[in-house]
This record gives structure tokens, C-alpha cells and sequence, in this order.
């Protein structure tokens, strides 16, 4: 994403608490933390602007109305009203529009501006505490953050499912996915230079400190080195990465059914999986992440027509979730059919459910089956 917040809705995702099994969410502390930034227009501008996705949520609604024509539908994180919008001009009976944040204001002036009031009802509060009078027939949302789960909102949508859809209702999006893939790039020696530079930097300070007011700063080098390597080389970065930049095959870490994941096993993500160098001797650089999510229905009422939504690299566009890029510190030459052995840990912060630690181990083995290196390192969606 290109402002100031990791993350981003589809006119929204301000839908409520979450925080799932662990411990209690301060709700005036969320607000400040993930709320606030979806009541202005100006972010919603962005994310209305962020044309794959839109098209994706158009097609999915729109090439799908048997989901819609009739039915109940709950929008979960509303935003500026647009998918509750879709909703009844598909032909919903009822659609209940639940956003989190004064910009349900907005939602309700657009949806009177479109006529459809006597269809969409736009109710502000978190989905956790809002009351319903009836079960659903679709429940829909656009949860999705960087690398899918940053931001935790997908827990607010668990709950709704779980409270108000009916037994034969539909998710939309039905299916999840997430990606890892090796990935060759110049940040990474920019980043580098950036750590050294700031290095530098304390060192020539320390020495003036020392010389001019008689403090000798020395041992506070190593935990200044440690707080900006956390920020250069292991907060992971938005990035529009190349095809070209992908150097081995790219790997599933993680796939959800919406009808029936939980949020324990999204809190944390554990996969071991295995990539192949695909290109003759280029640097391994770091590692990219990115997610698509699947509208299919449900197996007993399957979609008409499946739409993807897909962030992965590409040439002809761009989504505003980008790719989340992890670098190394340190490049290591690979060779065509080199094999990495990868293990990935994916939790939440324990400062801020909404953020993310990313535990990865690297075995790096020719295509022979000798070992050629090992790496291991911590990573944060910030």
C-alpha cells in the first residue's frame, strides 16, 4: 500500500474487534490503532481506486445475482457502502451494512443517494456488538490485509458467520490463499546501505558525544544496530515486485475455506514447504508474500461463474496490497534446480494483534542433494 497504513478495504474494514482466543482487545486502543484511519474519505478513495479488486467484487456480485436476487446479505466493514450497494442493486431483499466508524455517515448518505434505503440498512458498531433480526443469506466483506491476515479483520467476519449466517448461506470470498516465493532485488542492497549509513551515522555521534561532553555511548552500539536492523533489513515492505523478480516456484502456505476456518488456525501459521530455483546463477535475495481469494459459493450452491482475485506479481497490474517483500541481510548465490526447504511461522504481535511476526528457516541444498546453506530469521508486518 502507498500511504501512511499498511493495509486497506474494499470502501472499509472497519468491522470490529477481533482478537480471537488470546487476550482482551482495548477497543479505545484498537480504534486508535486500525479504526481511526478508515473514517476518512480520502483513504476510501484509495482503496474504491484499487481497480483488480474492484472488477473482482463487480463480477463476483454481478455474475453471480442467484446468490443475491431475494436474499439477506450482511456486509461486514461496510466502509463507504459499496459492496452493501452491489448487494441490493443484485437484487437483495435486505442488506445490513455494518461499519465500525463514522464513515457509516457516508455509507448511508450514498446509499440514499442511490435509492436503495428501503434496502440497505447501515448499522455503526463493531459486528461483535451490533444485533441482527434475522440470519443471513450471504454474508460478504472485503477482509483481506498484506499477506492476507495482517490486520486480524477476518476474526470479526469468523464471528459474523458464526452468529448470523444461516446453514446453507454463502461466504464472499468462499477461499484463501497464501504465497511464498524466492525472489531476486535491488532493495536489498538499498536497504543495506540505508542500515550502514544509519550505523555510520551513531558511530560518528558516540565519537562526538565522547569528545565534546565526556559520555562514552558504546554500549548502547549494539542495541541501536539491533533497532535499526529490525527497521531496514526485517520489517517486511510493501513492494510491486516483477514476474521476472521471481526466481523459484512460487508455494501455497496456507488455504482457508471461509465457510469453515477458525480463528485458531489463523492466530498462528505454520508451514514447511519446499521451492525450486528456476534460474541459472542469481542472487536469492529475500522472499516475497502475497494472497488470492477465490468466489465459488459453497458446494452445495455453487457459484455460476468463479472469480479470483489474485495479487500475485504482475506486468499488466497492480493491487494497492502490492506484495510484502522479506529481505536478506546477506544474498546468496543460487543455481538452476537448487532446492530450499522452507519453515514458516506466522503469529501475531503480542504489542498489537493487528501486526505480524514472521518466523523463517532457509535450507538451501543443490540440486544434488548437498548442502549449501542454512539461514534463519525473524520478520515483521508492520
Amino acid at each position: 500500500m502507498r500511504n501512511s497504513y499498511n493495509g486497506g478495504a474494499m470502501g472499509g474494514r472497519a468491522a470490529g474487534t477481533g482478537g480471537g482466543g488470546g487476550a482482551p482487545v482495548d477497543k479505545e486502543v484498537d480504534f486508535a490503532q486500525y479504526f481511526c484511519t478508515y473514517s476518512f474519505l480520502y483513504h476510501q478513495k484509495d482503496m474504491l481506486s484499487d481497480r483488480v479488486r474492484m472488477d473482482a467484487y463487480f463480477n463476483a456480485v454481478f455474475e453471480n445475482k442467484h446468490h443475491f436476487s431475494g436474499k439477506t446479505v450482511l456486509d461486514v466493514g461496510t466502509g463507504s457502502g459499496i459492496l452493501a450497494i452491489w448487494s441490493a442493486q443484485a437484487g437483495a431483499r435486505k442488506v445490513y451494512a455494518v461499519e465500525a466508524t463514522s464513515m457509516a455517515d457516508h455509507a448511508r448518505a450514498l446509499v440514499k443517494a442511490n435509492n436503495l434505503e428501503h434496502i440497505v440498512e447501515v448499522i455503526q458498531g463493531s459486528v461483535e456488538d451490533i444485533s441482527l433480526p434475522e440470519k443471513v443469506d450471504v454474508i460478504i466483506s472485503e477482509w483481506m490485509g498484506y499477506f492476507l491476515l495482517r490486520e486480524s479483520m477476518f476474526d470479526s467476519v469468523i464471528w459474523a458467520r458464526d452468529r448470523w449466517l444461516k446453514p446453507t448461506g454463502v461466504m464472499y470470498p468462499s477461499h484463501a490463499r497464501m504465497w511464498f516465493a524466492p525472489i531476486k532485488s535491488t532493495l536489498v542492497d538499498r536497504k543495506k546501505n540505508d542500515f550502514d549509513g544509519a550505523m555510520a551515522d551513531w558511530h560518528n555521534f558516540s565519537d562526538e558525544i565522547k569528545s565534546y561532553y565526556g559520555v562514552d555511548m558504546g554500549v548502547l552500539t549494539k542495541p541501536f544496530a539491533e533497532e535499526q536492523e529490525k527497521y531496514y533489513i526485517q520489517t517486511a515492505m510493501w513492494n510491486d515486485l516483477n514476474p521476472q523478480q521471481i526466481i523459484g516456484t512460487p508455494t501455497i502456505v496456507k488455504e482457508m475455506d471461509c465457510l469453515t476456518a477458525t480463528v485458531s488456525e489463523i492466530e498462528e501459521v505454520r508451514s514447511n514447504v519446499t521451492s525450486v530455483i528456476n534460474g541459472q546463477n542469481t542472487r536469492l535475495c529475500g522472499f516475497g508474500g502475497w494472497f488470492d481469494v477465490q468466489f465459488r459459493g459453497r458446494k452445495e450452491d455453487p457459484v455460476q461463474q468463479e472469480i479470483e482475485l489474485t495479487t500475485a506479481p504482475s506486468e499488466q497490474h497492480c493491487t494497492h496490497w502490492g506484495q510484502q517483500v522479506f529481505i536478506m541481510s546477506n544474498p546468496i548465490t543460487v543455481e538452476e534446480g537448487d532446492n530450499l526447504n522452507l519453515g514458516l511461522v506466522m503469529s501475531r504481535s503480542k504489542e498489537n494483534h493487528r501486526l505480524m511476526e514472521v518466523e523463517l528457516n532457509c535450507e538451501i541444498k543443490e540440486a544434488s542433494g548437498n548442502p549449501k546453506e542454512t539461514f534463519k530469521k525473524t520478520y515483521f508486518i508492520e
